[in-house]
């Protein structure tokens, strides 16, 4: 697999995917490297300039240093805040993984690490015809998976593991991210999830009201 990046999915839909995505950017940018981030689909976006954008895909487009066009960032960007194959099929639009995977290779010419982040939980497909996991094996990407830590996220975390693992595709790694400031037992949650994962842990980042990815890059621990 390409070590140069890798593909940063979820336990479910709202767990800070992109918060998490653009702290790993800053993170790596720290180290020297030069980092770029990618959201292949995004649905739910907004007229900006007669062109659609997506809020997440800004972050990431922001958070990347050398900033790259948001074509690039973002070739797949739906109007609708639905399940991407809902949105995709209001819009009328088909999705070509050989457009994302164009889009990836320009990106990967200027940077020495693309992020790319997913939609949604594991599961959610990208398309009729696509889930994720295509996308993964296309780009060739370790997977990196963002725990948000909430009631659940014990059960949620092992089942994620265990279908990326039985897809085939590589699980490199985990970030807790602390999304319920209400939590009860929150540190005990985290240090059971510490011992069941199969994959080491990157990182606990805490609970943030208007989250900042260049501070919260501080909780990141990237390997070697």
């Amino acid at each position: 697999m390409d070590t140069r990046g890798f593909y940063v999915t979820g336990t479910d839909t709202g767990i800070g995917k992109s918060v998490v995505s653009a702290a790993l950017l800053h993170a790596l940018r720290a180290r020297g490297l030069r980092a770029v981030g990618m959201k292949p689909v995004a649905s739910g976006c907004e007229r900006i300039d007669g062109h659609w954008r997506n809020e997440d895909a800004l972050l990431l487009q922001t958070a990347s240093d050398p900033r790259p066009d948001y074509a690039d960032v973002n070739p797949c960007a739906l109007p609708q805040p639905l399940a991407p194959e809902i949105a995709l099929r209001e819009a009328g639009v088909e999705l070509e993984l050989a457009t994302i995977q164009a889009a990836h290779a320009r990106l990967a010419t200027m940077a020495d690490v693309v992020v790319v982040e997913g939609v949604g939980g594991w599961a959610a497909p990208l398309s009729g015809q696509l889930d994720q996991l295509d996308l993964v094996r296309a780009l060739r990407l370790p997977v990196v998976m963002v725990v948000g830590l909430r009631l659940g996220c014990i059960n949620h975390a092992r089942l994620t593991a265990d279908a990326i693992l039985a897809s085939g595709a590589r699980l490199d790694g985990w970030v807790a991210n602390g999304i319920d400031p209400s939590m009860a037992r929150v540190d005990e949650n985290f240090e059971i999830l510490l011992h069941r994962l199969p994959v080491p842990c990157w990182g606990r980042l805490p609970h943030a009201r208007q989250p900042d990815p260049a501070s919260l890059s501080a909780a990141i621990r990237l390997p070697r």
